[in-house]
């Protein structure tokens, strides 16, 4: 069975039959811009919690569905459509994009719990990163949502995005039998609907917001940056040692990880010019100088202090040695 909202446009897939019809849509859909938008909802993700619910959102269709895995379980992830399509080929697609906040500890959930090895990952908490300038700080969803000044979020899709949560968590907080149990109550609560819609519905515009700041000439080379990272924390979350609720992940895009970054995308743009014969000219060369400039605007309010605390990586910040040579 499923349920609809038409004025909220929720879908709740609690059974095969509701699920097919979804699976057949997606692989249709456009790639670019990515138009799937997942986050889990669960009692402690990971491998050593559980998956309640999967939340999609379809971004040209502007539909969320809610994916019912504590009911449906492995069903969920191995129903497959007369054309071959499953939730766990989608996810591990690498040509089907989905885009993600932070995705960790959902990978280590579907990775340990369902043997599903994602692929095909944009990650909205690394791109974040990438594509500001200046701060240390490792934002949260919210955060990401309240502080935007882009004005792709409008004063009141922000205010009701806010309510949405405070509802959730308010239900969530009084549930008698321990946090987030009612998440796998069922039928799902009403302001557990909207919860688990609300966290995905904003994807596509943080999506915008820091795709266009990293489409800038100056920081190009962080696309590369934020997939590699993406794969490695993939493979990371997929350890037998990864621990999921650990206070002592590292940060990222570090002045170490920058440096790395600015060497390797300037080696490419000589091994470009060089494959059409060509010797790198001024304005490679300038483009490149304006890259390492900006990398080091990244360092703005950078304190070694601040690297020094648990969880971070150490590095070297004499920038001498990494200063690309044209």
């Amino acid at each position: 069975m499923s349920s609809t909202s038409p004025e909220s446009h929720i879908t709740v897939i609690d059974s095969k039959e509701s699920l097919i019809p979804l699976l057949d849509s997606i692989t249709s859909l456009a790639v670019e811009p990515p138009s799937l938008y997942i986050n889990l909802e669960g009692i402690a993700v990971g491998r050593n919690g559980s998956i309640s619910i999967l939340s999609l959102h379809i971004a040209p269709t502007r539909e969320t569905y809610l994916i019912d895995i504590h009911s449906l379980q492995k069903t969920a992830f191995s129903t497959t459509t007369a054309s071959g399509n499953s939730l766990k080929n989608i996810l591990e697609s690498p040509t089907i994009p989905k885009v993600i906040f932070d995705i960790r500890n959902d990978s280590d959930a579907l990775f340990n719990l369902f043997q599903i090895s994602v692929d095909g990952i944009k990650d909205l908490y690394l791109m974040e990163r990438a594509a500001r300038n200046g701060s240390w700080e490792t934002p949260s969803l919210t955060e990401c949502v309240e502080k935007d000044r882009s004005r792709q979020i409008s004063n009141k899709e922000r205010t009701e995005w806010q309510k949405a949560k405070e509802d959730g968590r308010r239900v969530i907080a009084s549930e008698k039998s321990g946090p987030f149990e009612v998440l796998n109550e069922r039928p799902m609560k009403p302001e557990i609907i909207k919860y688990c819609q609300m966290d995905v519905l904003l994807f596509r515009s943080l999506y915008d917001i820091y795709s266009a700041a990293m489409r800038r000439k100056s920081h190009l080379h962080r696309w590369d940056s934020v997939l590699e990272e993406t794969n490695d924390r993939i493979k990371e979350s997929q350890n037998p040692l990864y621990d999921t609720h650990s206070d002592t992940k590292y940060f990222w895009w570090d002045d170490g990880s920058v440096c790395k970054r600015i060497y390797a995308w300037s080696d490419s743009i000589v091994g470009v010019a060089e494959a059409y014969e060509h010797a790198p000219d001024e304005d490679l060369s300038g483009l490149a100088l304006q890259c390492y400039e900006d990398s080091l605007g990244d360092m703005d309010g950078f304190h070694e202090d601040d690297v020094k605390k648990p969880g971070r990586r150490q590095y070297n910040t004499d920038y001498s040695s990494t200063i690309p040579t044209l």
